[in-house]
C-alpha cells in the first residue's frame, strides 16, 4: 500500500502546521529571489549537471524556490514538478520559466509531507532547499519514498564549516531556540550526516566539497546589511532581537567580521556538498 495518505504524527500537529507556516513567512520576508539572482543562482545548474538530468524523465525539485535546478531541468528536456513551502518564490520561478518558455508544474509542498505517490519520479533533488526542513529525517524519508528504485537522489546543501553554515552558528545564540525535533540546516553539508539519514535504502552516494566563488561584496558589514535586508533567516534573527540595542550591535559587529574572515584577494569561497545516490 502506498504511504502517498498516510498521516504523519509530526507534520499533522497544529504546532508543525503554525512552524511551516513561520518559516514560509521567513522565506517570503525580505527578498530572497535578489540573494539567488546576485548570488547564490549558479548553484542549481550546478547540481542538475551533477546529477546529469536527461530527457523525458520525471523529476522533483523539492524546496526548489525559484527554480534554479527545475528550469535547467526543464531545459535539458525533463518533466520538471517544482515544490516549495514558500509559494511567493515558486512565483518568481513560475515567471521566469515562462520568460525562457520552458513549460514546468509549480506546486506548494511541505518537503516532509510531499503530496507524490510512492516511486513516482526518476530524479528527486533539491538544492539548498531541502536542508531548511527542521525534521531532517522526515524529509530524507520523503526524498527516498518519491524516487523510484535505481532513480537518482541529488541534494546540494551548504557545509556546517563553509561561510554560511558559521553564519547559521554566529546568530544561532542570538535567534530563538529552534522547536523541538528540529536539527541545524547545515549538518545536511556533513557526509556523516546524510549518509545516516539514507541508510541502507541508497547505493553508490557519491559526496564532494566544492566551493562557490562568491564576488558580489566589497567587506564583511556590506554583506552584512545585504542579508539583513533580503535573507529571511536573517531578518527573523534581527527582528527577535530589535528591542535590544546592545544585541543588535553585537551581532551586527559578529556577522561582519565573520564575513571579512571569508575574504581572500577580494573574493569569498562558500563550501557546500553535493551528495548524489541511487535508490535501491
Amino acid at each position: 500500500m502506498s504511504s502517498f495518505s498516510r498521516t504523519n504524527t509530526l507534520t499533522a500537529t497544529d504546532e508543525d502546521r503554525a512552524l511551516k507556516a513561520k518559516h514560509a513567512a521567513m522565506w517570503a520576508s525580505g527578498s530572497y529571489p535578489t540573494v539567488v539572482e546576485e548570488v547564490v543562482h549558479a548553484l542549481g545548474g550546478i547540481l542538475v549537471e551533477a546529477i546529469d538530468v536527461r530527457p523525458g524523465q520525471r523529476v522533483l525539485d523539492v524546496a526548489a524556490g525559484t527554480g534554479t535546478s527545475a528550469i535547467p531541468s526543464a531545459l535539458r528536456g525533463a518533466q520538471v514538478v517544482a515544490t516549495d513551502l514558500t509559494p511567493e518564490l515558486l512565483a518568481v520561478g513560475r515567471a521566469a520559466a515562462e520568460e525562457q518558455g520552458v513549460d514546468l508544474t509549480w506546486q506548494t509542498a511541505d518537503a516532509e509531507a510531499l503530496p507524490f505517490a510512492d516511486s513516482d519520479f526518476d530524479v528527486v533533488m533539491s538544492s539548498i532547499g531541502v536542508m531548511f526542513a527542521p525534521h531532517h529525517e522526515l524529509a530524507a524519508d520523503e526524498l527516498v519514498r518519491v524516487c523510484r528504485p535505481g532513480g537518482t537522489i541529488g541534494v546540494l546543501s551548504w557545509t556546517p564549516n563553509g561561510f554560511i553554515g558559521q553564519l547559521f552558528a554566529t546568530m544561532k545564540p542570538y535567534a530563538p531556540p529552534p522547536p523541538a525535533g528540529a536539527s541545524p540546516a547545515p549538518l545536511w553539508g556533513s557526509v556523516e550526516h546524510v549518509r545516516k539519514l539514507f541508510g541502507d535504502r541508497v547505493d553508490d552516494l557519491v559526496a564532494h566539497q566544492q566551493n562557490l566563488r562568491v564576488d558580489r561584496f566589497v567587506d564583511g558589514a556590506q554583506l552584512r546589511d545585504f542579508f539583513k535586508a533580503n535573507y529571511g533567516p536573517t531578518i527573523a534573527v534581527y527582528r527577535f532581537i530589535a528591542d535590544d540595542p546592545e544585541k543588535v550591535s553585537a551581532l551586527d559587529a559578529e556577522m561582519a567580521a565573520l564575513a571579512d574572515r571569508f575574504f581572500h584577494d577580494g573574493v569569498m569561497s562558500w563550501e557546500y556538498l553535493i551528495v548524489t545516490a541511487t535508490r535501491r
